[in-house]
């Protein structure tokens, strides 16, 4: 069995080589190489990439609406692509809890980000999960999958 925390990683690593780059390039086809993954794990982070830069316009968007005083340009780019990340899984992945997105979202930003990067993901996916009607049936039992809710 793969490890979903270890597939966010590495999509948070591809995310931000996207960010760079802007495009795929023979980095992408090099990334998976020196790394031991299962295939489980590979399919979650290419899943959860792939879904990230299908939905970025809508993810920047929410994400600009969020975060007061904040521009997503001026974000910091691994801020940027754990809230990336996290809204994709909030609004598109109903297989994963919203406690295990919000959790993963803010492990990521305290591995990767500065020491205000998890208070700050933190903030802005609680107020998305708060507030979003889209999000009602996530809120209602965060700690369960959707599709397994009575």
């Amino acid at each position: 069995m793969g490890s979903r925390h270890e597939a966010r990683e590495r999509a948070l690593q591809i995310l931000f080589q996207y960010d760079i780059h802007g495009k795929k390039g023979l980095w992408l086809d090099e990334f998976w190489k020196p790394l031991n993954v299962d295939e489980e794990t590979k399919a979650f982070a290419e899943r959860l990439v792939s879904g990230v830069l299908e939905k970025q316009r809508d993810l920047d968007a929410l994400m600009g609406r969020y975060a007061t005083n904040w521009k997503v340009s001026r974000m910091p780019i691994v801020d940027r692509n754990i809230l990336r990340a996290g809204l994709y899984e909030l609004f598109w992945m109903d297989d994963v809890p919203a406690k295990v997105t919000m959790d993963e979202a803010v492990e990521l930003a305290k591995s990767f980000g500065d020491e205000e990067a998890s208070k700050f993901v933190n903030g802005i996916l609680d107020k998305v999960l708060a507030t979003e009607p889209k999000l009602e049936l996530k809120r209602a039992t965060p700690d369960k999958p959707v599709w397994n809710r009575r």
